[in-house]
Formats: structure tokens, sequence, C-alpha cells
């Protein structure tokens, strides 16, 4: 704990978005004083973040280098049972090891190890009752209990295996569907980091938010087996259960929390809606909160607030895609949604990802026989028209 109580900027969560808020600021605007307190001590838990070159700009990428710890510029690949694919867009991988030991020098005893239990738009009390005091805060601990908005969930364990033998792998699979669907749309994520070792990530989006750990382990070591890899040892371990959002009342959701204090991350709602991916609205962010002429409390919940609300509404048509998926699907047959989208153009595919569809995009996706129930479709086509009429 520093000697010192008062800061600039006090970010309250030392996961992705704040972590890179806090780079971005020590970059740009190195005369502020900003801390991160976070309860673990360490900045990003253990976690992968994933994104395409599309997803940020060349700018964006390159600041994001020194935590980049694998890409592949080769593109990545998709299975279905009735179609696989290669697609050409780079991928790349931000690991939390990387980004802690990019932001941490330049945090020093400003990331501070505490629980914060209080908050207000210009304080932090911690546990041990010791207050900090700022002229904003950030508070970007994840997505709490959030009974305003209507939610699937992705959840996913993955290990890095280190394999007896190289796994002959040359670039990531996002999605090999083609695995049994257990009662949710199941697939499997590969990142190879070298020749032997390789990140198994068992993965479902699924009604409810409990994870099964045990049973998802050995999914993993089944997994292996059926590709003939032997496994010489389990590297580390992570997990997640992100929100995939259906639908919700943006009024209620900020009404919600700490009166008055800015969110960021999965807190504010800012993430894919469709497929979870959370880092390009993060960096958005940094850049948004390093370019703000003041930093104080209301004026940070503004600026963040505003940012989630538009984007809430302008990603209306990936919650109308959510809701098919989840609500016209079969849990067992979800995986005919995603086959038949990846069958559209390539640059199509990469649009959706960044979240720049086009509305011929839109069109294109929605156009021909869905691969669910039609009258289900039907039903949520006219439930999203209704919700639209003033």
């Amino acid at each position: 704990m520093p000697a010192d109580t008062e800061f600039d900027l006090i970010l309250v969560g030392g996961g992705l978005a704040n972590s890179l808020i806090a780079w971005r600021l020590a970059l740009t605007r190195p005369e502020l004083r900003v801390a991160v307190v976070e309860r673990e001590g360490q900045l990003g838990g253990r976690h992968t973040w994933s994104f395409f070159d599309g997803d940020v700009s060349d700018a964006e990428r390159a600041w994001l280098a020194p935590a980049i710890a694998h890409r592949w510029a080769g593109g990545y690949e998709v299975h279905f049972p009735n179609r696989s694919r290669i697609l050409r867009t780079p991928y790349n991988s931000l690991t939390a090891e990387r980004l802690d030991a990019a932001v941490r020098p330049l945090l020093g005893d400003r990331l501070i190890a505490a629980e914060a239990v209080d908050l207000s738009p210009v304080s932090v009390r911690l546990a041990d009752q010791r207050t900090l005091t700022a002229r904003g805060v950030i508070d970007a601990r994840g997505p709490g209990p959030s009974p305003e908005l209507q939610l699937g969930w992705q959840v996913f364990l993955g290990q890095v295996l280190r394999l007896e033998a190289p796994h002959g792998l040359t670039r990531p699979t996002i999605m090999d569907a083609t695995v049994a669907q257990h009662g949710a749309y199941r697939f499997v994520y590969l990142l190879p980091f070298d020749a032997h070792t390789v990140l198994v990530e068992d993965t479902y989006y699924a009604d409810g938010p409990s994870l099964d750990r045990l049973a998802i382990r050995r999914c993993i070591a089944d997994y292996a087996l059926s590709r003939g890899w032997r496994v010489a040892t389990v590297v580390e371990e992570e997990e997640g259960v992100l929100p995939i959002a259906l639908d919700g009342d943006m009024d209620a959701f900020w009404s919600a929390g700490a009166p008055g204090v800015a969110r960021a991350g999965l807190a504010a709602a800012l993430f894919h809606p469709t497929t979870g991916y959370s880092l390009p609205d993060a960096v958005e962010t940094a850049g948004l909160v390093a370019a703000a002429p003041s930093l104080d409390g209301a004026s940070l919940r503004h600026l963040l607030e505003t940012r989630s609300r538009g984007l809430w509404r302008r990603r209306g048509f990936y919650r109308l895609l959510d809701r098919m998926l989840f609500r016209a699907a079969e849990p067992e047959a979800r995986w005919r949604v995603l086959e038949r989208f990846y069958g559209l153009s390539e640059g199509l595919v990469r649009r959706f990802y960044a979240g720049r569809s086009t509305l011929l995009d839109k069109a294109r996706i929605l156009t021909g026989k869905p691969p669910v129930p039609i009258r289900r479709a039907l039903r949520e086509l006219r439930e999203t028209g209704e919700r639209q009429t003033p």
C-alpha cells in the first residue's frame, strides 16, 4: 500500500479493461497519478484474450504488441459436421502474464493489492477501512448480477497442454463443433503456442452460467485422446463465464450499482453481444478515457455510460441473432446456425466479429431458410419489431 492515498484516477479491478486504461494513460498522460485496486494483486488474472486483425487498428495493435504473446498471420480454421474452412484473417492472442509484465512497471506501488468494499465517484473504501480519494473512479470488476439484462452464457474451461509429440496444428481452430453437443452449442477452441504446446478450451453456449469443471476436464482429456495427443503435463488452466446479450433494459442497468460511479468492461456491458469478445471495446474505452478532457467522476460516468448506451443501440441486430440461437434453435442443433454463418463471405465474417456488419451483411445473414424452426424464428423477429415500435 503506498503512503499516498490521493490520486487523479482510481481504477477498481485489474482485469483487461482497467489494465488497458492504466497502460494508455501511462503512455499518453504520464503526469497523472493513476492507481489500480486489484484484490489479487495481479493484473489480468488467468486469462487469454484474442482478437482478429480487423477488430482493432494497426496503431492499436502496435500499442498492444508487448502484451501479444502469439500472432498467427496465416489465419484460422473452423470445423462443423458439414463444413470445414480456413479463413485468412490474422489472429492474435494477448495473455494476462504479458499484460501484467507490460503494465505493472508503469504503476509501481500504485498497483494496490486490496479489496474494494465501497465506491463513490471520487473515493474507494478498502476492506481494511482505509479510504483512497481521486478526481474520478472507474469500476471494472466484471459482470455482477444483472437482472436488468436477459442473458445467455458462454462458459468455458481451457487447459494449456504440453504434449509428448508435436500436435501438427499450424493455425488456431476457433471452433471445432464436430464434438458431441451435450445440450448446448459446444465447440473446442485450439491455440497452438508451439509445436508441443496447445491451449484446448471446451466451450458451451448454454442457457445457464454453471461451469462443471470436472466434467469439462474429462471432455478435454477425451478430445486430446481423440486427436492422438499424449499429454505430458497440464501447464496451466483458465476458465470463464461470459454473458451473451439477448435483450435488456439499459436504463435499469445503469441505475444499478454504486450511484454515479463510472463503469467499464463487462461491468458496462462493453462486449460483443454474440461472441463475447471484449478486447476491441476495452481498447476503444482506453482511448476514450485517455483523450477525455476531464477525469472527474461525473464526466467519466457520462462518457462511459454514453458509450455503453450507444453501442447497445447499434448492436440490436446481434442480440436478435442471439435470441434466434438461444430461443429459436434447439440446444443440440445450435451448431447449425454457426455452420451456415461460416458459409458466408470472409469479409462478412470479419466485419461481424468487429461489430461492423453492414446493412447488406445483415440482410445476407437473415436471407434464406433459417437453420432454426421457422415459427420460432418468426416469433423472435415479430417481438423485435414490437419492441422497437415507439
